[in-house]
């Protein structure tokens, strides 16, 4: 049997983290970088001297920015061309970008809607099919994409009175329908070595204000709210073989949230 410690090993695999500057993205990129991945941030605007990307360098990690535009097949595309020059075939994909267009809610703009499914519906399905016929090409891979408990159960609208929070229509529409197409693709290219899972995690702690902070625990059998930590053993767990047989999945990382 292999020893525990080399299930979990990234070591001279390739990663590429969607969003790997934002606050849920950041902690999954370091996580996959300490476990001995080369790891390249991508976004539209990604930059070397990006201050999370020189952040992981400085600690003498194996990170890199690469910009494409996640909803350009195109530009996709030309990532995983240069990524694979450069280190091999990304083994590894993490899609945790979002743009949340959608600010004043239920009394926005079908633009805005329109705007959330052409960065998060069709970026999904470009970046999730590149990769995976790139990764079933080189026989292995694991894909993660990130969901939300508002992929999994809905919002009490009750919560974010009085509050300046609030969740838009488009996000558990998109989070949802990503946890379906991420089943989908993990039965579509298993036979190719390619697993699909998603993570769902609850809200991350941010300083929010009273009383959404408050009626937030409330519904958390743990009483707290996540933190960046709480995203990294989960993330190396499904990257690596110590997930080896588990595609096709939505882990919550809530607190116990959607278990009530």
């Amino acid at each position: 049997m292999t020893k525990v410690k080399d299930l979990f090993s990234l070591k001279g695999q390739c990663a590429v983290v969607v969003g790997g500057a934002g606050r849920i993205g950041t902690p999954m990129a370091e996580a996959l970088a300490e476990a001995g991945a080369r790891v390249y941030i991508a976004s539209r605007a990604a930059k070397s001297d990006h201050p999370v990307v020189s952040r992981m360098v400085k600690a003498g990690l194996d990170v890199h920015a690469i910009a494409f535009d996640q909803s350009d097949e195109a530009s996709v595309n030309r990532a995983i061309e240069t990524i694979t020059k450069e280190c091999g075939t990304p083994a590894i994909l993490v899609n945790s970008g979002v743009e949340r267009p959608m600010a004043r809610l239920l009394d926005d703009d079908v633009e805005a809607w329109d705007r959330s499914m052409a960065v998060n519906a069709r970026g999904l399905f470009v970046t999730c099919r590149a990769f995976a016929r790139a990764m079933g090409a080189a026989g292995r891979g694991s894909i993660i994409n990130v969901t939300s408990i508002y992929g999994v159960v809905a919002p009490d609208p009750a919560m974010y009175e009085g509050s300046n929070e609030g969740t838009e229509p488009d996000y558990p529409y998109t989070k949802g329908g990503m946890i379906m197409f991420s089943k989908y693709l993990a039965t579509y290219f298993a036979r190719q070595g390619v697993r699909v899972n998603c993570i769902a995690p609850g809200g991350l702690f941010d300083n929010q204000a009273e009383p959404f902070y408050s009626r937030y625990l409330a519904k958390v059998p743990m009483k707290r709210m996540a933190v960046p930590d709480d995203l990294k053993g989960i993330t190396v767990l499904l990257a690596s073989a110590a997930g080896a047989y588990i595609t096709g999945a939505v882990i919550p990382v809530d607190g116990g949230w959607t278990a009530w």
